[in-house]
């Protein structure tokens, strides 16, 4: 088919093949509107064919991340956590740490929010079009587990490196195992200084002993993690706790 029989294809056809799908959809019924000249046409043509995108690459983004649940970060009750200022969420959820391949580490006791506030943040980097992948800590080991038996443990940590942020979750309950553990650091120094982590923990970097077996591991591991990172201490009672007591607490009689 010559180049001059294409050009005689009807506009919407020539519109698709441009990949310019809303420019096809919407030209027709936004002609018969008027408008002040034929570039405020154009321009608001443009404007909807660039927001249909946005809209798209949030929605890959979202999907792409695998996000347990759908939490928001104006959800998060930050009154519950002493020292945490609503300026330090703000600005991580910029992302420009990203940027920087910096880290978020999140500790705290179980129930004081730490997924809630890892899974939020995530969302508010996807609708920022960041490519992040949420995953548990236990789920992530078997994943490199299988790899390395396979022989594709290098594969499977490079392919993680189109996300820009990797999510893992409770890290504290990986199982203590020295193989799981070691697959585990192989993949946090591969991201050191090229990609950004945010792992949430119940243990403090004092019990991280029990985690990577041995003090040289451990300490090479928290090196390589505070080097550049953000920690952030949820200091405060479970939520499901307190929400527990105040719904056992009998009301005053009247």
């Amino acid at each position: 088919m010559s180049l001059m029989h294409d050009l005689q294809q009807p506009l919407d056809i020539l519109l698709k093949q441009l990949a310019l799908p809303t420019f096809a959809s919407d030209y027709q019924a936004l002609a018969e509107i008027p408008h002040p000249t034929s570039v405020d046409y154009l321009h608001e043509l443009t404007r909807r064919e660039t927001e249909s995108r946005y809209q798209k690459r949030i929605q890959r983004s979202l999907l792409l991340a695998k996000l347990p649940r759908n939490k928001l970060l104006s959800d998060f009750d930050l009154s519950r956590i002493p020292g945490l200022s609503p300026a330090t969420l703000e600005r991580l959820s910029q992302g420009d740490f990203i940027d920087r391949y910096e880290n978020i580490l999140i500790f705290g006791n179980p129930g004081t929010g730490k997924t809630h506030l890892s899974i939020a943040l995530a969302r508010e980097w996807c609708l920022l079009g960041r490519k992040v992948y949420f995953v548990t800590a236990a789920h992530l080991v078997q994943q490199l587990l299988q790899a390395k038996t396979k022989l594709r443990l290098n594969q499977l940590i490079k392919s993680m490196d189109r996300f820009e942020v990797l999510l893992i979750d409770d890290i504290s309950y990986v199982p203590y195992e020295r193989s799981e553990t070691d697959v585990l650091f192989t993949l946090l120094s591969a991201r050191y200084e090229t990609r950004s982590v945010l792992i949430t923990s119940n243990c403090p970097f004092a019990q991280w002993e029990t985690i990577f077996k041995d003090k040289m591991t451990t300490a090479a591991a928290i090196d390589r993690l505070i080097h550049h990172a953000t920690i952030l201490e949820l200091n405060a009672e479970s939520y499901r706790i307190a929400s527990a007591k105040k719904q056992s607490t009998p009301t005053s009689a009247t």
